[in-house]
């Protein structure tokens, strides 16, 4: 093989890998045909969160969210996020901003309530809980803030 050639096929692995990287971090995983429902939840603050972001059912990605806003009467920001038609999430159930760790990214955490009455499409989850500003609550914790 000549060293152009070389070049060549090096070149088209790292495009392949690249491409296979956009693929899954876009949410490629999931499966295609699968219809999903748009739900949202308001928020004072959702720092660590984008367009993208994953929603977390017990630790399992079972979600992204789709849109974030500003609500301009009431300064809240509106998530809305999106769920596979095949899980049901009670009315009462607890949305939060979660964190990987320490030093990890933040996803949507959903916790199922025990209500029977499932939410519907479109519909707002009200119970929710902001990300924490980690910088901030070290202030805090050290009594300058």
């Amino acid at each position: 093989m000549t060293k152009t050639a070389i070049e060549a096929t090096i070149g088209f692995a790292v495009i392949a890998v690249a491409a296979i990287f956009l693929y899954v971090l876009a949410g490629g995983n999931s499966s295609p045909g699968r219809s999903n429902y748009e739900v949202e939840a308001s928020f004072r603050s959702v720092s660590g969160i984008r367009v993208g972001t994953d929603v977390r059912i017990g630790g399992v990605k079972v979600g992204s969210v789709t849109n974030l806003e500003l609500d301009s009467e009431t300064y809240l920001a509106v998530v809305r996020f999106s769920l596979p038609n095949d899980i049901d999430i009670p009315d009462d159930s607890y949305v939060q901003i979660a964190s990987d760790g320490l030093l990890g990214g933040s996803y949507v955490a959903v916790d199922p309530g025990a209500s029977d009455t499932m939410i519907r499409p479109g519909d707002e989850l009200v119970n929710t809980e902001d990300s924490v500003d980690l910088l901030t609550l070290l202030l805090r914790m050290v009594g300058t803030n």
